[in-house]
């Protein structure tokens, strides 16, 4: 008798790797991470983690960005379908959900990025992602203000605050361990949008 071939276990996948990876800035930052802790934090051997990303850590901090400005990007259009006020409670809940879950150890990984400085002159390819991610929520969120009746320049300034007011705040409760910022802000920037609609 042959003895049973042991199977091996499945490599792991290329999305997986980056949303451990996302998991990982968004707990520690970029310059706290390495890659090898990426990798250890998917569950991904070093080896298959560079077979998908062989320029390192730049690039999977890139593609990390990337992919959380994605899967935030996908929930905010089905919701702002629906009005902007229902595409800011479906943002925030996004961020609540993520803190609080952590127990107030994640924020968001694109912040975490935006706020390092950059080792050399030029700007690296995870903070040109980050900003091009923030360009993108802004946008979504503007486009619904003016679909809704809001002027363009009131639309555009207000997506700014919206974006900068969570962003800011989801810090907040993690230094302060508390979702009560948060929810504070929710409901002061739902009725400054409702307001926008309502009286353009």
């Amino acid at each position: 008798m042959t003895p049973p071939r042991e199977r091996k276990a499945p490599a792991p996948s290329r999305e997986r790797i980056v949303a451990g990876a996302a998991d990982m800035i968004s707990r520690r930052g970029l310059s706290a991470t390495s890659i090898r802790e990426m990798a250890k934090h998917a569950k991904a051997p070093l080896g298959s983690t560079y077979h998908y990303f062989p320029e390192g850590k730049q690039q999977l901090a890139t593609e990390a960005v990337r992919y959380t400005g994605e899967w935030v990007s996908r929930r905010l259009r089905q919701e702002l379908e629906a009005g902007p006020v229902e595409g800011l409670r479906a943002f925030l809940s996004l961020w609540r959900k993520i803190v609080v879950d952590s127990d107030f150890h994640a924020g968001c990984p694109v912040l975490a990025v935006a706020i390092e400085e950059p080792q050399t002159d030029e700007i690296p390819p995870p903070l040109e992602a980050a900003a091009e991610v923030f360009t993108e929520w802004e946008n979504l969120l503007a486009t619904s203000l003016r679909t809704h009746g809001t002027p363009p320049a009131q639309a555009a300034q207000l997506a700014t605050l919206v974006l900068a007011a969570v962003e800011g705040t989801v810090a907040l409760c993690r230094a302060r361990r508390t979702i009560q910022p948060l929810d504070d802000t929710a409901h002061q920037l739902e009725e400054l949008i409702a307001n926008a609609v309502r009286n353009p």
